[in-house]
Protein backbone atom coordinates (compact mmCIF):
# COMPACT_ATOMS: atom_id res chain seq x y z
CA UNK A 1 0.00 0.00 0.00
CA UNK A 2 1.34 3.18 -1.27
CA UNK A 3 0.66 4.99 2.55
CA UNK A 4 1.58 5.46 5.69
CA UNK A 5 -0.03 2.41 8.19
CA UNK A 6 -2.07 5.06 9.67
CA UNK A 7 -3.23 6.53 6.85
CA UNK A 8 -7.20 6.69 6.94
CA UNK A 9 -7.77 6.84 3.13
CA UNK A 10 -5.51 3.67 3.21
CA UNK A 11 -7.49 1.68 5.53
CA UNK A 12 -10.29 2.61 3.56
CA UNK A 13 -9.12 0.59 0.75
CA UNK A 14 -8.20 -2.37 2.78
CA UNK A 15 -11.17 -2.51 4.12
CA UNK A 16 -12.98 -2.29 0.79
CA UNK A 17 -10.56 -5.25 -0.22
CA UNK A 18 -11.30 -7.04 2.62
CA UNK A 19 -15.40 -7.08 1.94
CA UNK A 20 -14.67 -7.99 -1.55
CA UNK A 21 -12.49 -10.90 -0.52
CA UNK A 22 -15.11 -12.11 2.67
CA UNK A 23 -18.11 -11.59 0.02
CA UNK A 24 -16.27 -14.50 -2.36
CA UNK A 25 -15.67 -16.99 0.58
CA UNK A 26 -12.01 -15.70 2.07
CA UNK A 27 -12.35 -15.10 5.78
CA UNK A 28 -8.85 -14.02 7.64
CA UNK A 29 -7.69 -16.06 9.74
CA UNK A 30 -9.66 -19.10 8.60
CA UNK A 31 -9.15 -19.60 5.10
CA UNK A 32 -6.75 -16.87 3.85
CA UNK A 33 -3.72 -14.67 5.76
CA UNK A 34 -2.75 -10.90 4.20
CA UNK A 35 0.77 -9.94 5.02
CA UNK A 36 1.11 -5.88 4.89
CA UNK A 37 3.16 -3.30 3.70
CA UNK A 38 2.51 0.36 3.97
CA UNK A 39 5.76 2.25 2.31
CA UNK A 40 5.40 6.03 0.99
CA UNK A 41 8.66 6.45 -0.46
CA UNK A 42 10.80 4.87 -3.68
CA UNK A 43 13.26 3.11 -1.31
CA UNK A 44 11.10 2.01 1.09
CA UNK A 45 9.09 0.68 -1.69
CA UNK A 46 11.32 -1.28 -3.41
CA UNK A 47 12.40 -2.77 0.33
CA UNK A 48 9.11 -3.92 1.05
CA UNK A 49 8.17 -5.65 -2.35
CA UNK A 50 11.62 -7.33 -2.00
CA UNK A 51 10.47 -8.84 1.47
CA UNK A 52 6.84 -9.58 0.28
CA UNK A 53 8.46 -11.82 -2.94
CA UNK A 54 10.68 -13.65 -0.24
CA UNK A 55 7.63 -14.73 1.83
CA UNK A 56 6.46 -16.49 -1.61
CA UNK A 57 2.68 -15.81 -1.50
CA UNK A 58 0.38 -16.86 -4.02
CA UNK A 59 -0.81 -13.53 -4.76
CA UNK A 60 0.21 -9.76 -4.45
CA UNK A 61 -1.95 -6.87 -4.60
CA UNK A 62 0.16 -3.89 -5.62
CA UNK A 63 -0.85 0.08 -5.19
CA UNK A 64 0.61 2.13 -8.06
CA UNK A 65 3.45 1.89 -10.37
CA UNK A 66 6.41 2.19 -8.30
CA UNK A 67 4.96 -1.16 -6.65
CA UNK A 68 4.22 -2.85 -9.46
CA UNK A 69 7.84 -2.37 -11.13
CA UNK A 70 9.85 -3.25 -7.48
CA UNK A 71 7.83 -6.34 -7.79
CA UNK A 72 8.46 -7.26 -11.39
CA UNK A 73 12.50 -7.06 -10.49
CA UNK A 74 12.19 -8.77 -7.72
CA UNK A 75 9.89 -11.54 -9.70
CA UNK A 76 8.94 -12.67 -13.18
CA UNK A 77 6.95 -15.47 -11.24
CA UNK A 78 4.90 -14.45 -8.22
CA UNK A 79 1.30 -13.52 -9.34
CA UNK A 80 1.02 -9.64 -9.18
CA UNK A 81 -2.74 -7.38 -9.17
CA UNK A 82 -2.21 -4.13 -9.38
CA UNK A 83 -4.51 -1.37 -8.66
CA UNK A 84 -3.89 2.70 -9.47
CA UNK A 85 -1.75 2.04 -12.46
CA UNK A 86 -2.00 4.61 -15.79
CA UNK A 87 -0.27 2.62 -18.41
CA UNK A 88 0.60 -0.67 -17.42
CA UNK A 89 1.50 -1.67 -21.36
CA UNK A 90 3.82 1.39 -21.73
CA UNK A 91 5.57 0.77 -18.28
CA UNK A 92 6.17 -2.97 -19.47
CA UNK A 93 4.17 -4.19 -17.06
CA UNK A 94 1.57 -6.46 -19.28
CA UNK A 95 2.00 -7.21 -23.18
CA UNK A 96 -1.37 -5.29 -24.01
CA UNK A 97 -4.92 -4.86 -21.99
CA UNK A 98 -6.50 -7.74 -23.28
CA UNK A 99 -4.03 -10.53 -22.73
CA UNK A 100 -1.21 -9.45 -20.15
CA UNK A 101 1.05 -12.22 -21.04
CA UNK A 102 3.52 -11.46 -17.62
CA UNK A 103 3.00 -12.12 -13.95
CA UNK A 104 0.93 -9.05 -13.24
CA UNK A 105 -2.53 -7.79 -14.39
CA UNK A 106 -5.05 -5.49 -12.74
CA UNK A 107 -7.15 -2.26 -12.68
CA UNK A 108 -6.09 1.03 -14.40
CA UNK A 109 -6.91 4.69 -13.34
CA UNK A 110 -7.54 6.02 -16.97
CA UNK A 111 -5.81 7.11 -19.75
CA UNK A 112 -2.97 10.21 -19.91
CA UNK A 113 -5.64 12.16 -21.99
CA UNK A 114 -7.97 12.74 -19.20
CA UNK A 115 -5.45 14.96 -17.35
CA UNK A 116 -6.51 17.83 -19.79
CA UNK A 117 -10.00 17.48 -18.03
CA UNK A 118 -8.32 19.19 -15.26
CA UNK A 119 -6.86 22.17 -16.74
CA UNK A 120 -10.50 22.58 -18.48
CA UNK A 121 -12.24 22.30 -14.86
CA UNK A 122 -9.69 24.35 -12.87
CA UNK A 123 -10.62 27.28 -15.76
CA UNK A 124 -14.28 26.61 -15.06
CA UNK A 125 -14.43 27.31 -11.41
CA UNK A 126 -11.16 30.26 -11.60
CA UNK A 127 -11.72 31.95 -14.79
CA UNK A 128 -9.42 34.29 -13.70
CA UNK A 129 -6.23 31.29 -13.08
CA UNK A 130 -3.29 32.17 -15.83
CA UNK A 131 -0.69 30.47 -14.45
CA UNK A 132 -1.10 26.56 -13.55
CA UNK A 133 1.60 25.04 -11.40
CA UNK A 134 1.76 21.18 -11.84
CA UNK A 135 2.64 18.80 -9.11
CA UNK A 136 4.18 15.90 -10.23
CA UNK A 137 5.56 12.32 -8.22
CA UNK A 138 9.31 12.37 -10.00
CA UNK A 139 9.60 8.82 -8.90
CA UNK A 140 6.30 8.65 -11.06
CA UNK A 141 6.55 7.75 -14.11
CA UNK A 142 3.11 8.20 -15.39
CA UNK A 143 3.45 11.96 -14.42
CA UNK A 144 5.44 12.44 -17.55
CA UNK A 145 2.03 11.94 -19.76
CA UNK A 146 -0.01 13.41 -17.99
CA UNK A 147 1.73 16.79 -17.99
CA UNK A 148 2.18 15.84 -21.84
CA UNK A 149 -1.64 15.55 -22.03
CA UNK A 150 -2.11 19.27 -20.22
CA UNK A 151 0.30 20.99 -22.28
CA UNK A 152 -1.32 20.93 -25.48
CA UNK A 153 -4.45 22.00 -24.44
CA UNK A 154 -2.86 25.30 -22.26
CA UNK A 155 -2.75 27.43 -25.10
CA UNK A 156 -6.35 27.61 -25.92
CA UNK A 157 -6.88 28.21 -22.22
CA UNK A 158 -4.70 31.16 -22.15
CA UNK A 159 -2.29 29.57 -19.61
CA UNK A 160 0.84 29.32 -18.40
CA UNK A 161 2.15 25.99 -17.02
CA UNK A 162 4.44 25.35 -14.82
CA UNK A 163 5.91 22.00 -13.62
CA UNK A 164 6.60 20.92 -10.06
CA UNK A 165 8.86 18.05 -9.29
CA UNK A 166 9.31 17.81 -5.33
CA UNK A 167 11.13 14.85 -3.52
CA UNK A 168 9.83 15.74 -0.28
CA UNK A 169 7.82 18.34 2.04
CA UNK A 170 9.93 21.12 2.64
CA UNK A 171 10.77 21.28 -1.55
CA UNK A 172 6.77 21.38 -1.90
CA UNK A 173 7.08 23.92 0.59
CA UNK A 174 9.42 26.05 -1.03
CA UNK A 175 8.08 25.39 -4.52
CA UNK A 176 4.59 26.18 -3.66
CA UNK A 177 5.40 29.43 -1.68
CA UNK A 178 7.87 30.72 -4.82
CA UNK A 179 5.18 30.05 -7.43
CA UNK A 180 2.35 31.85 -5.48
CA UNK A 181 4.39 35.19 -5.23
CA UNK A 182 2.65 36.01 -8.70
CA UNK A 183 -1.26 36.65 -8.72
CA UNK A 184 -3.54 34.70 -10.62
CA UNK A 185 -1.89 31.33 -9.75
CA UNK A 186 -3.94 27.80 -9.34
CA UNK A 187 -2.75 24.30 -9.32
CA UNK A 188 -2.85 20.79 -10.40
CA UNK A 189 -2.26 17.66 -8.57
CA UNK A 190 -1.25 14.68 -10.35
CA UNK A 191 -1.37 11.02 -9.27
CA UNK A 192 1.28 9.80 -7.24
CA UNK A 193 2.20 8.89 -4.10
CA UNK A 194 3.63 12.03 -2.98
CA UNK A 195 1.36 14.22 -3.34
CA UNK A 196 -1.13 11.21 -1.83
CA UNK A 197 0.82 11.21 1.34
CA UNK A 198 1.90 14.88 1.61
CA UNK A 199 -2.30 16.55 0.80
CA UNK A 200 -2.40 17.55 3.64
CA UNK A 201 -0.06 19.97 3.50
CA UNK A 202 -0.35 20.43 -0.04
CA UNK A 203 -4.10 21.84 0.84
CA UNK A 204 -2.98 23.63 3.57
CA UNK A 205 -0.31 25.73 1.12
CA UNK A 206 -3.20 26.22 -1.36
CA UNK A 207 -5.72 27.53 1.01
CA UNK A 208 -3.12 30.01 2.74
CA UNK A 209 -1.78 31.08 -0.60
CA UNK A 210 -5.28 31.40 -2.40
CA UNK A 211 -4.64 28.88 -5.14
CA UNK A 212 -7.48 27.06 -6.28
CA UNK A 213 -6.55 23.37 -7.06
CA UNK A 214 -7.73 20.29 -8.86
CA UNK A 215 -6.96 16.60 -7.80
CA UNK A 216 -7.20 13.34 -9.02
CA UNK A 217 -9.11 11.74 -6.60
CA UNK A 218 -12.18 12.08 -4.17
CA UNK A 219 -10.65 11.41 -1.03
CA UNK A 220 -8.80 14.94 -1.20
CA UNK A 221 -11.63 16.84 -1.50
CA UNK A 222 -13.43 15.09 1.52
CA UNK A 223 -10.61 16.38 3.25
CA UNK A 224 -10.53 19.86 2.37
CA UNK A 225 -9.83 20.60 -1.38
CA UNK A 226 -11.32 22.30 -4.29
CA UNK A 227 -12.02 19.59 -6.81
CA UNK A 228 -11.27 16.38 -7.91
CA UNK A 229 -11.87 14.52 -10.99
CA UNK A 230 -10.95 10.72 -10.85
CA UNK A 231 -11.65 7.12 -11.25
CA UNK A 232 -13.45 5.56 -8.08
CA UNK A 233 -10.47 4.08 -6.45
CA UNK A 234 -12.46 2.35 -3.43
CA UNK A 235 -14.05 0.53 -6.27
CA UNK A 236 -11.15 -0.64 -7.92
CA UNK A 237 -9.86 -2.53 -4.09
CA UNK A 238 -13.10 -4.34 -4.17
CA UNK A 239 -12.95 -5.39 -7.92
CA UNK A 240 -9.36 -6.83 -7.12
CA UNK A 241 -10.60 -9.08 -4.68
CA UNK A 242 -12.30 -10.69 -7.70
CA UNK A 243 -9.24 -11.23 -9.29
CA UNK A 244 -7.44 -12.63 -6.15
CA UNK A 245 -9.99 -14.90 -6.13
CA UNK A 246 -9.53 -16.17 -9.63
CA UNK A 247 -5.88 -16.70 -8.96
CA UNK A 248 -6.48 -18.02 -5.98
CA UNK A 249 -8.12 -20.90 -7.50
CA UNK A 250 -5.71 -21.65 -10.11
CA UNK A 251 -6.34 -18.88 -13.13
CA UNK A 252 -2.65 -17.16 -13.95
CA UNK A 253 -2.48 -12.99 -14.15
CA UNK A 254 -1.53 -13.31 -17.77
CA UNK A 255 -4.64 -14.66 -19.37
CA UNK A 256 -6.80 -12.14 -16.79
CA UNK A 257 -7.56 -8.56 -18.81
CA UNK A 258 -6.40 -5.47 -17.39
CA UNK A 259 -9.73 -3.55 -16.41
CA UNK A 260 -9.96 -0.22 -17.14
CA UNK A 261 -12.19 2.18 -14.54
CA UNK A 262 -15.85 2.29 -15.40
CA UNK A 263 -16.88 5.24 -13.16
CA UNK A 264 -15.13 8.95 -12.87
CA UNK A 265 -16.89 11.42 -10.33
CA UNK A 266 -16.59 14.93 -9.85
CA UNK A 267 -16.23 16.35 -6.91
CA UNK A 268 -16.55 19.76 -5.64
CA UNK A 269 -16.56 21.18 -2.20
CA UNK A 270 -18.17 24.54 -2.04
CA UNK A 271 -17.07 25.53 1.74
CA UNK A 272 -13.27 25.83 0.46
CA UNK A 273 -14.40 27.31 -3.32
CA UNK A 274 -15.77 29.97 -0.67
CA UNK A 275 -12.90 30.69 1.47
CA UNK A 276 -11.31 31.47 -1.76
CA UNK A 277 -13.61 33.75 -3.09
CA UNK A 278 -15.08 31.30 -6.18
CA UNK A 279 -18.53 31.50 -7.35
CA UNK A 280 -19.13 27.78 -8.66
CA UNK A 281 -21.12 27.72 -11.98
CA UNK A 282 -24.16 26.35 -11.79
CA UNK A 283 -23.54 24.21 -14.79
CA UNK A 284 -20.19 22.94 -13.27
CA UNK A 285 -22.64 22.36 -10.20
CA UNK A 286 -25.40 20.27 -12.04
CA UNK A 287 -22.78 18.04 -13.39
CA UNK A 288 -20.83 17.14 -9.80
CA UNK A 289 -21.48 13.78 -9.08
CA UNK A 290 -20.84 15.10 -5.05
CA UNK A 291 -20.76 17.99 -4.02
CA UNK A 292 -19.75 18.49 -0.05
CA UNK A 293 -21.01 21.40 1.90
Amino acid sequence: MGFASDDPEGMVRVGAFLQGLQELGWVLGRNVQIDYRWASDGERIRTSAAELVALAPDVILATGAIAVAALQRATRTLPIVFVGVTDPVGAGYVESLARPGRNATGFTQFEYGMSAKWLELLKQIAPRVTRVAVIRDPDNAAGIGQLAAIQPVAPSFGVELRPIDPHDAGEIERAIAAFAREANGGLIVLTGGLAANHRGLIMTLAARHRLPTVYPARYYVAEGGLISYGPDRIDQYRRAAGYVDRILKGEKPADLPVQQSTKVDLVINLKTAKALGLDVPPALLARADEVIE
